[in-house]
């Protein structure tokens, strides 16, 4: 049974940081793609970045690049998301996953590669 469970969300001045946490239970972490994914009032879950097992390889969204940052310790099990320069549009409720299936690279945006998920995070950017 995989447990993710995400942290560090909270509210900040547009072009503040903040830096979200995932720990994660239940599969040999460092196999495991993981995301971030968010989702704001009234629009759909949207993906953010991944990272793949080894975290040499990452991918990101066209509107977060250049200053969300994804990382991971597969010594703690743990995956981040530092985010610097927030916009108020980067409110949302934000979700870590992991990939459906083990020793994939990081370049999956679409949700439906994903089968677990914590249970969000809220970043509101104040304007």
């Amino acid at each position: 049974q995989v447990q993710l469970v995400e942290s560090g969300g909270g509210l900040v001045q547009a072009g503040g940081s903040l830096r979200l946490s995932c720990a994660a239970s239940g599969r040999p972490f460092s196999r495991y793609t993981m995301g971030w994914f968010r989702q704001a009032p009234g629009k759909e879950r949207e993906f953010v970045a991944s990272i793949d097992g080894t975290g040499t390889s990452t991918y990101y969204a066209d509107s977060v690049k250049g200053r969300f940052t994804i990382s991971r310790d597969n010594a703690q099990s743990t995956a981040y998301l530092q985010m610097h320069s927030l916009k108020p549009e980067d409110t949302a409720v934000y979700y870590c996953t992991q990939l459906r299936y083990p020793n994939w690279g990081a370049g999956y945006s679409d949700l439906n590669f994903y089968d677990s998920w914590g249970q969000g995070t809220q970043v509101t950017v104040s304007s």
